[in-house]
């Protein structure tokens, strides 16, 4: 499994909070069931029952779930978790003259970063239903720290042109520090340069994310660059 890019697993930046409302606190929560496909989940959870805490759990649950080719309308995890199995287990029934590896279902999330104005927590997920290889994401969520509730990119970026001009100038910047050789028209598919997907908050500045296919080959793997704060501060409308 790709586990979470290293230079965000260390990021955590809890800064201090002088407002009226408590900031959140996490517990990692491990779900560890008998399964028969090989399943495993480590995710962050807000501690406490607050609104505060079951709007950011609600949130984290379907960021998670909307990673994942589910097959059933499942808006619970542990409910998409015994889903899965269940699928697995009737696979093996039904086509139990193919020799194939056990299906195998991952998740791995992080709080990489945390203000009195912004949560951002990475998740990681890889599903293997046999073939070639697995499907394996990663979703960078950015909450509300004081609601817990998701935020757009218009709710932190005041200039998505101005923003997407110095993305393209930093994304080309980290192509020329990378060792490959590779150059913007190796990406893209012909297509302009736009913003990936995922953006997220760590202490150094915005990590940038393009997931598999997105912008590349799958050959390529995720492709992530980071825009330094001192760069983008002025687009920021929380900082």
């Amino acid at each position: 499994m790709k586990r979470i890019i290293p230079f965000l697993i260390v990021v955590t930046l809890l800064n201090s909070c002088t407002s009226e409302i408590k900031p959140a606190t996490f517990d990692t929560i491990t779900v560890e069931e008998p399964y028969e496909a090989k399943i495993s989940a480590v995710y962050s959870k807000a501690t406490g029952s607050s609104d505060l805490s079951n709007t950011i759990n609600t949130n984290v649950e379907n960021a998670i779930i909307a990673t994942l080719n589910t097959s059933e309308n499942k808006t619970i995890l542990k409910d998409v978790l015994k889903a899965f199995n269940d699928e697995y287990l009737s696979f093996k029934k039904d086509y139990a003259e193919i020799d194939e590896p056990a299906w195998e279902l991952h998740i791995e999330s992080e709080l990489v970063y945390q203000s009195e104005a912004i949560i951002t927590i990475a998740i990681s997920t890889y599903e293997f239903k046999g073939g070639a290889h697995g499907n394996d994401k990663i979703k960078l969520l950015n909450l509300d720290a004081k609601t817990g509730n998701k935020l757009e990119i218009n709710d932190y970026i005041n200039d998505i042109d101005g923003f997407t001009t110095l993305a393209k100038a930093q994304f080309i910047t980290s192509l020329e520090k990378n060792k490959d050789q590779l150059t913007i028209e190796n990406f893209f598919f012909g297509e302009p340069f736009h913003l990936p997907e995922n953006i997220g908050f760590s202490e150094e500045g915005l990590v940038l994310i393009y997931n598999v296919y997105e912008v590349a080959s799958y050959d390529l793997g995720y492709t992530e660059f980071m825009i330094p704060f001192d760069k983008v501060t002025s687009y920021l409308k929380m900082n």
